[in-house]
């Protein structure tokens, strides 16, 4: 049965791999896109929503289908202002599950990151940690944190610092064996991979998925 899919964050560079996924995915007959920018895409799947993502709840009525993709997310260099940067990495995400439990979407998936945890001293992590909490408390039925390293891929916006991090990830990703393995970059490409084939295995137990088992999962799609 042809299934409607919506995509938070679909301007970002995972949003972006994602949305592509989906449209040339057969399963997939609808794609509602909720965001502040148009994706400029013409293609009879996409249903947008150009919204104010802080005031989402006001459009619960359109926020239906089969499986919600949050790819929501900032930086610090973005947004200085922890309070905003809040709002943009936790509320969003979180509004979107209470959204996914009244409306009856059993699919919730959401990219977080790597060493996400609610009592981190680092505010990033921490924010990252109580966003995971807050969904989790949802008890949507097919929830799935997605937990990358540093994502890599062609970004319109430039961001020195994650450059430098690439570089210097690019000569030490071979020596991150065994139990390192997950702090490997990661392609964005393969989140969205793994997400849409995460999205139709719903037999999958699964709550927070490393970026090696991110890779993984890819890789076998």
């Amino acid at each position: 049965m042809p299934k409607t899919a919506i995509i938070l964050g679909a301007t970002g560079l995972t949003g972006r791999m994602l949305l592509q996924q989906l449209l040339e995915d057969d399963r997939y007959e609808k794609i509602k896109l909720f965001s502040r920018n148009s994706v400029e895409i013409n293609n009879p799947k996409i249903e947008e929503h150009l919204i104010d993502l802080f005031k989402l709840e006001d459009h619960k009525d359109k926020f239906t289908g089969d499986q919600v993709f949050c790819c929501v997310g900032t930086t610090k260099s973005k947004t200085p202002d922890h309070e905003t940067y809040t709002k943009i990495d936790r509320g969003i995400p979180v509004t979107a599950a209470k959204l996914c439990k009244e409306n009856n979407i059993a699919t919730f998936l959401v990219v977080s990151a790597l060493g996400a945890n609610p009592k981190s001293r680092v505010f990033y992590n921490r924010t990252k940690g109580k966003m995971e909490k807050e969904v989790l408390e949802q008890e949507i039925k097919h929830t799935y944190i997605l937990q990358p390293s540093l994502i890599t891929g062609e970004r319109k916006e430039s961001r020195s610092f994650e450059k430098v991090g690439k570089i210097m990830l690019n000569f030490i990703n071979p020596f991150f064996l065994g139990t390192l393995r997950k702090y490997k970059s990661i392609s964005a490409e393969s989140i969205a991979i793994a997400m849409v084939a995460i999205a139709n295995k719903p037999e999958l137990d699964v709550k927070r998925i490393p970026s090696d088992e991110i890779k993984n999962i890819a890789h076998n799609n």
